[in-house]
């Protein structure tokens, strides 16, 4: 079946505070192990990342525990068992953005839903589920490493007419309307720490509609963002 539109969703800093999760990590991370052993998670946690193109915090951990094999003491290991089960355990609906549940459900009442995130195929798929994204979006959950590598798949399992990406990536966002054109409305979510940095965003060309907070879009008729419907751009600052 073709729908008239389909909505896709980033989830980190779009409809989650990633930002707050990761500010929490830190601090539990060092309360565990020390300023010196946070500092080796993070460099670690880097490397991988570049290696993986997505963020890996179980494999970070992981890799953390093969540095620390040969002298690592019963209460180093009791601290990684530790460790892995905050993260594991982590209220992650607390930290959802207000009303970002709302929009899901708005959106959904015009076309489906449909979360496009990058991320490991474990951490990523069980934050979902524990913030209750997961059900909020019947299971239409698609996890890559580059989005805009991932639109053939995404119409292939999701086929519409046009498309609505929201996240807070401004280059991802231009990527994939550089492959789409006005196939693709595009909704920039200027949350966290990289939407907001100047750098991030000062030489991609603007989104078709820039919203400062993920709410907005629950009183927004989902209609305007077809662009048959609205000619010129919008923006709802």
């Amino acid at each position: 079946m073709t729908h008239d539109i389909v909505f896709l969703l980033d989830v980190d800093n779009t409809l989650i505070d990633n930002d707050r999760i990761l500010a929490d990590l830190r601090m539990h991370l060092e309360a565990a192990f020390g300023p010196a052993g946070a500092r080796r998670y993070w460099a670690i946690f880097g490397a991988l990342r570049d290696e993986l193109g997505y963020v890996d915090y179980l494999g970070a951990l992981q890799r953390y525990r093969v540095e620390l094999e040969m002298d690592m003491t019963r209460t180093d290991e009791q601290r990684l068992l530790e460790m892995s089960g905050y993260m594991l355990g982590y209220p992650f609906a607390d930290r959802l953005y207000p009303r970002a549940l709302d929009v899901v459900a708005h959106l959904g009442r015009h076309g489906p839903t449909v979360i496009l995130t990058d991320g490991d195929v474990v951490f990523q798929p069980h934050k979902l589920q524990c913030s209750g994204i997961w059900d909020a979006v019947e299971g239409r959950v698609l996890i890559c490493v580059h989005k805009e590598e991932m639109l053939d798949a995404v119409h292939r399992h999701y086929p519409a007419q046009h498309y609505v990406m929201v996240d807070d990536k401004l280059r991802v966002l231009a990527a994939m309307k550089a492959i789409w054109h006005g196939r693709l409305t595009t909704v920039f979510a200027r949350q966290g720490h990289y939407a907001l940095d100047a750098e991030n965003v000062i030489s991609l060309p603007e989104a078709d509609l820039t919203i400062s907070r993920i709410g907005e879009l629950a009183d927004l008729d989902p209609l305007r963002l077809i662009p048959a419907l609205t000619p010129e751009k919008a923006h709802a600052d």
